[in-house]
């Protein structure tokens, strides 16, 4: 297995983890489920998750474009609200993984192909 794969690999897992965390943030842990916002909260992580079902690379690429968003709105709810913390430093975690798998896979898929041509 290369370097690639498993960052690829690591990078889908923790954009998976990162909707499993929207539900329970929005879903589970809320005083009231919010149901409108959690739709929201998982529409740009879709795309991610449905392309990297059949191509990895560019999904966790998605993903990771994504990311961003959830990884501001981590630092902005950390900094904000002390009631809501802990998932949002798990959502600023996750969203760094995600984004640093995607980096990690470029890196490395490029360096690859420098070699070979």
């Amino acid at each position: 297995m290369s370097a690639s794969s498993g960052s690829l690999r690591l990078g889908f897992a923790a954009l998976l983890a990162q909707a499993a965390l929207q539900v329970v943030w929005y879903g589970v842990l809320a005083a009231a489920p919010r149901w409108p916002l959690l739709a929201l909260t998982l529409a740009p992580l879709a795309p991610g998750i449905w392309i990297g079902r059949r191509n990895p690379r560019r999904g966790v690429l998605i993903g990771g474009i994504a990311s961003l968003l959830y990884f501001c709105h981590g630092v902005a709810t950390a900094w904000s609200d002390a009631t809501e913390r802990l998932p949002a430093f798990a959502e600023i975690a996750l969203a760094l993984a995600v984004i640093g798998a995607s980096g990690w896979d470029a890196r490395h898929y490029r360096r690859g192909a420098r070699t070979a041509g």
